[in-house]
């Protein structure tokens, strides 16, 4: 039987692109925010299973995972925080093996009047599909399935083990991934169809999360010159926390691959919270951020400098130097990586996106926290984080560009072929 052609594989790709949009909408109209992704991984595991698929869903088990250098603290349940893998095992392993890896989690709609449709009723305009998490990334949950689909259209399937691997906690601590590592999942190469412009990420950075609470000092707001307000306090720790990522910033030459970006370290004041009454001086504030860090740097070391920062400035401050602001650390405590060019998987990743485009394959710098860190940092294997064009991540309207999505599909197809080998079906 003769290995189909890159122009066949492309067809069948194309072949099956309406029943991938269609279950990209099925899958976007399931909410699946923080620990609520139970019915959209249980959605997916069912499709895994009737591919024909040996397939598990498991709860995150926190107790092989909270001592792992890899690990972030958490603050909810995992009782109901799932993970699902599908295996498929060839009838003679003679490629090599793969792990098709996405996450499921989304991050919150924000108000939906600033939607201009509602945020988990897809829809399509033009060449985008929108609605949350329709880039980030359910479509790649989709492209997983839809490349291995394309093969089985033609007959063949991959002459490896390929492990698709459907993940929680990606938006706020990578554990889902992680898990993944520790419950033994193990392959020569990952891809992460993240919806990253059609490009192969080569480094990004860390990131850390916490928790700052300034107290105040409540009296009525007759007398507010002689209270202390937190909320105005609070502000004047994270001017102090803006130093910091100034500082940070001005080190981007001593770090390779992020020469050159605009403002790579971000810190973000997420959430903001205090106070109990309009007439009363607020006793409390409490605002969460997010650090990121450069491949390389250890969380533990910008605790520190997270920590001097905020002491600095309490120090200096004539009424925190006398009640200064306690920090929790609460989620993201991870490290960036880089993906060294010249592994023998980007070159297949090259030939395949050359095939698929009919133009070379670039890289990308991503000032952002990525799951691909667990595998190049924990696994020693290449991650290929590669997908399709998208809008507003994170923001009102998301989506993602469906001609974008069909070539990354057809190049990830492609990919596998050329990687795994390929066995008739």
């Amino acid at each position: 039987m003769t290995s189909p052609t890159s122009d066949e594989i492309l067809k069948a790709v194309e072949d099956g692109f309406a029943d991938q949009v269609r279950f990209l909408q099925d899958l976007v109209a399931i909410p699946s925010q923080r620990a609520q992704e139970m019915a959209a991984q249980d959605f997916y595991a069912k499709a895994c299973r009737a591919r024909g698929y040996a397939t598990e869903i498991w709860p995150i088990d926190l107790s092989l995972i909270e001592n792992h250098p890899g690990f972030s603290p958490v603050t909810v349940d995992y009782a109901q925080v799932f993970n699902v893998v599908a295996s498929h095992r060839p009838r003679q392993e003679t490629g090599r093996s793969l792990i098709l890896n996405g996450h499921m989690d989304v991050v919150p709609t924000g108000p939906v009047e600033g939607w201009a449709r509602p945020p988990y009723e897809p829809a399509i305009e033009g060449d985008w599909l929108y609605g949350r998490g329709a880039a980030d990334m359910k479509a790649g949950l989709g492209a997983n399935l839809a490349a291995l689909d394309a093969l089985r259209r033609l007959g063949y399937q991959p002459a490896a083990t390929v492990y698709v691997q459907c993940v929680s906690e990606e938006e706020c601590t990578g554990n889902g991934a992680l898990a993944c590592v520790a419950r033994g999942y193990q392959a020569d190469a990952a891809i992460i169809p993240e919806p990253v412009y059609e490009h192969v990420v080569r480094a990004n950075t860390g990131a850390l999360w916490f928790q700052v609470r300034v107290s105040g000092r409540p009296v009525h707001v007759r007398e507010a010159g002689t209270g202390a307000n937190a909320i105005e306090a609070a502000y004047r720790v994270i001017q102090a926390l803006r130093g910091l990522e100034a500082e940070m910033n001005a080190e981007q030459g001593q770090y390779p691959h992020f020469e050159t970006l605009d403002h790579p370290i971000n810190l973000n004041i997420g959430k903001i919270s205090g106070g109990d009454w309009a007439s009363s001086v607020p006793a409390w504030c409490t605002f969460d951020c997010r650090l990121a860090l450069y491949p390389g740097m250890k969380p533990d070391a910008i605790k520190a400098r997270v920590e001097a920062a905020v002491a600095a400035c309490a120090r200096d401050d004539a009424y925190l130097s006398n009640a200064p602001p306690a920090i929790t650390w609460n989620g993201f405590t991870v490290e960036g990586y880089v993906q060294e060019p010249g592994s023998d998987a980007e070159r297949a990743l090259e030939r395949a996106h050359e095939a698929s485009f009919g133009r070379k394959l670039t890289n990308y710098v991503m000032p952002g926290y990525l799951d691909g860190r667990v595998f190049v940092l924990y696994q020693d294997i290449p991650c290929l984080v590669y997908g399709p064009i998208s809008r507003d991540i994170h923001g009102f309207d998301e989506a993602v560009s469906l001609s974008s999505l069909k070539r990354i599909t057809g190049a990830m197809a492609l990919f596998i072929a050329d990687w795994c080998g390929l066995e008739p079906v």
